[in-house]
């Protein structure tokens, strides 16, 4: 992966847009190319500065008049029925009956000044309201609930990689390889675990693969295959890293070796002491 492939990663990676595998190839690159945080700040400066670049405004006062006005001339779908509800306007008083005596209802409240907008009934702004607060949440439920699937569903590799990172004595050794590309082992000794990121080691034949190895002394362990997509590749080490292990990667057939021994020289080896 080069530098331009990598930014554009990077900026999917800023607005939280990446796909598992996209995510996996992101991590890796980072982890091959330390050089490239400088890319991965700037893009997530961008996207803040982005978030908080828009100021508020306050809307005029005439709108909100609009708006219900709007709303009260508006057909309403379904009947709503309210036995407690005042009448919109109160009758004319019977000849001989002064304004004072005519009956005022407590719950219709006195106009505005200067207010002449019609006014929607009670219920029928109470659902419009309701509604707009229901369509609100179902749309903040959908968003997080692709950001909590996508956090979820991280490829095994990923988890590992930020598990080591995230420790206390995480450590890293990188080496090249023949092919110009370069191999970097993660690991944590409190944690027991290890990652092989690799970043163009070549493609092998159909019928072939690499498998990893802990070398303990003169003891090779299997710590299980990984194939490399376009040269790139992240690998958890299957088994329990010791202080001093050897990591190794040799070409085996498909399944990995069947006697459980290397045979074939190593293309990547990678001291952790």
């Amino acid at each position: 992966m080069n530098e331009k492939d990598f930014a554009e990663l990077a900026a999917g990676a800023a607005l939280d847009a990446l796909s598992p595998d996209d995510q996996q190839r992101y991590h890796a690159a980072l982890a091959a190319h330390p050089e490239w945080q400088s890319i991965v700040d700037a893009d997530a400066d961008s996207a803040g500065f982005l978030a908080d670049g828009v100021a508020q405004a306050v809307p005029s006062p005439d709108i909100r008049a609009a708006l219900l006005a709007r709303i009260a001339v508006t057909p309403q779908i379904g009947d709503v029925v309210l036995s407690d509800s005042a009448p919109d306007s109160m009758p004319d008083p019977a000849p001989g009956e002064t304004a004072d005596a005519a009956p005022v209802a407590d719950s219709a409240p006195a106009a505005r000044d200067g207010d002449d907008a019609p006014k929607a009934p009670a219920h029928r702004l109470r659902f419009l309201f309701a509604l707009a607060a229901c369509l609100a949440l179902l749309v903040g439920v959908g968003a997080g609930a692709v950001a909590i699937n996508t956090y979820i569903n991280r490829p095994a590799s990923v988890v590992a990689l930020e598990d080591i990172q995230a420790a206390g004595d995480a450590q890293q050794a990188s080496v090249s390889l023949e092919s110009g590309g370069t191999a970097t082992a993660h690991w944590s000794a409190s944690l027991g675990k290890s990652v092989l990121v690799t970043d163009g080691i070549p493609s092998l034949a159909e019928g072939k693969t690499y498998e990893l190895w802990y070398v303990r002394g003169d003891t090779p362990v299997s710590a299980g295959v990984f194939a490399a997509d376009d040269g790139e590749a992240t690998a958890v080490l299957a088994g329990e890293m010791h202080a001093g292990d050897v990591i190794a990667v040799t070409v085996e057939q498909d399944g990995g070796s069947p006697s459980g021994l290397p045979t074939s020289d190593p293309v990547v080896v990678i001291p952790t002491a």
